[in-house]
């Protein structure tokens, strides 16, 4: 099924004001929104958003200022973001899990004055100490217990959005700084990634041009708004292209199909195991019958990919990119090669180097580096950290940290984040590769492979699997199913199970959290000869 289009994108539209304006001159009374059970129109979008940004201005908050957003996926968040983003100030949105030292770090490091907040998170403020930050807002009802135990004066969302539509918005430009975005690290703590109107604006443009959006799509995501997924290839992306938006706050494997039908979702967002979950779930007649036509995302196994296209008749455009990047490489309609995350995107060049900067060979494995073709498209710094940011920038090349080989017609393939990949016995394993031999086994849900200290130097291979609840996984013949696919020197060592892997919000696993937990008691070694638990 080919849609309709008719949708001119509006290349003036630079700034996230910009890009509301345009869809409120376009047609105020669309509803581009479905979140929390709730229908949003562009128009309600705008009043809301200015009331926000009328709040603010009356709380002092101008161009500049940090204004932090804790919320679950409700429209309240994005009429915070916006009315944020009209003010002139810098949107700080926090992970919804994060609590004490970490929360505090982001709220401090980031200075900010404001806290828009759902109230189940007001309790997770109690003791913290939060020199800059002003006033919380908060949607929905707190207790007087937990009122009482923070230090912040707190006022109702309700009010703010009942305040006067601001009037005296200065206009936002391309150059100003739209958010500080913290990455939920995979190998490490997060870092303050500083993004500007522009970027936003580009990495929107650059999904509307890669997925081919019109009037008569329909998008649907489940990952949070604190996200750079949701925020600009979803929420940014409806607004640009004049289509409609479901958004989710959480994922139902068993009920996704009949979700997609329901909404008449043409297009989904999926990243990490979101497909492998799908996929895991039993066949059925329908698998087909669905309006869903492709889909967007990153880190597909290149086995499952051809078997989830022709299952479920959906055309997957595999892409690499970063919080700090967008959209860097990406496999297109009409140039695509399955197990590849695609050639260069057009606002970019991307070059496989060695660990001295040097362009390694076509076929040789390297790090992703990246520098733009446009200006202000991409990270302008690490907030405060002026070592990282120099760091990530060396010799002129943004550092990605990933691993990635080229072909000789420029495609790249992803091999593995450069702090996960595996070093063993003189031999090099591609994390992702052995993961997604792992994830085709019968019983696997998903799974990650990461090294831990080998008393011969280097590393030993484990794997940690999530299996299916409802049949015990036999340990034996998925290391025999590893054995018959992957090198010898891959095969791993150790095998844990595990009832969830760590996440982040983009659901790629934190592999550092898996090696600092090393062999645990439930671990399962293998041995040319038996097997025992906990190594011994």
């Amino acid at each position: 099924m080919e849609l309709t289009r008719g949708f001119e994108l509006d290349e003036s539209a630079r700034t996230l004001p910009a890009v509301l304006a345009a869809a409120v001159a376009d047609d105020p009374e669309r509803q581009f929104l479905h979140c929390d059970g709730r229908d949003v129109t562009v128009g309600q979008l705008d009043d809301a958003s200015l009331r926000v940004a009328g709040a603010l201005g009356g709380w002092g908050i101008g161009h500049g200022d940090r204004v932090a957003v804790m919320m679950a996926n409700v429209p309240e968040f994005v009429f915070a973001w916006f009315g944020i983003v009209r003010r002139g100030a810098i949107e700080v949105p926090v992970h919804a899990a994060y609590r004490g030292p970490l929360l505090a770090h982001i709220l401090n490091e980031s200075s900010a004055r404001i806290l828009f907040c759902d109230a189940e998170f007001v309790e997770r403020l109690a003791g913290l100490e939060l020199p800059s930050l002003e006033l919380v807002v908060v949607r929905g009802a707190v207790s007087e217990a937990d009122a009482a135990a923070v230090a912040v004066p707190l006022l109702s969302l309700e009010e703010a959005l009942s305040c006067a539509p601001a009037s005296d918005l200065r206009v936002v430009v391309p150059e100003d700084v739209s958010c500080l975005l913290y990455t939920s690290g995979t190998t490490g703590p997060s870092k303050g990634v500083v993004l500007q109107h522009s970027a936003n604006a580009q990495l929107a443009r650059s999904n509307v041009d890669l997925m081919e959006y019109g009037r008569d799509d329909v998008l649907y995501t489940v990952f949070p708004l604190f996200h750079v997924n949701a925020k600009f290839t979803s929420v940014t992306s409806t607004l640009l292209c004049g289509a409609r938006l479901i958004l989710d706050d959480r994922f139902s494997a068993s009920g996704f199909w009949d979700r997609m039908r329901e909404h008449g979702v043409t297009s989904f967002n999926y990243m990490g195991s979101l497909l492998t979950i799908i996929a895991k779930q039993p066949p059925r007649p329908d698998d087909r019958d669905h309006p869903v036509i492709r889909a967007y995302g990153g880190a597909c196994s290149p086995a499952l990919w051809p078997i989830f296209e022709e299952r479920f008749g959906v055309r997957l455009h595999e892409h690499y990119g970063m919080t700090e990047t967008g959209i860097t490489t990406r496999n297109t309609r009409t140039d695509r090669r399955m197990g590849s995350i695609g050639r260069a995107a057009p606002v970019y060049d991307v070059r496989v180097a060695d660990p001295d900067d040097n362009e390694v060979p076509v076929g040789e494995v390297g790090e992703i580096q990246v520098r733009p073709r446009v200006p202000d498209i991409m990270l302008r710094e690490y907030w405060g950290r002026p070592d990282a940011t120099i760091e990530g920038f060396r010799n002129l090349w943004f550092h990605t940290g990933d691993r990635a080989r080229m072909d000789e017609d420029g495609f790249f393939y992803y091999v593995d984040r450069l702090k996960d990949s595996i070093r063993r016995r003189g031999e090099n394993v591609s994390s992702f590769e052995l993961e997604g031999v792992v994830d085709s086994f019968p019983g696997v849900v998903e799974s990650a492979a990461y090294g831990v200290p080998s008393e011969l130097g280097e590393d030993e291979v484990m794997i940690a699997v999530v299996a299916d609840p409802s049949a015990p996984l036999d340990v034996e013949a998925l290391l025999a199913h590893c054995e018959r696919n992957v090198a010898h020197f891959a095969v791993p060592s150790y095998v844990r199970v595990m009832d969830e892997l760590p996440k982040t919000a983009s659901q790629r696993v934190q592999k550092y959290r898996l090696r600092a937990d090393g062999i645990t008691p439930d671990t399962v070694q293998r041995t040319p000869a038996v097997r025992s638990r906990g190594g011994g």
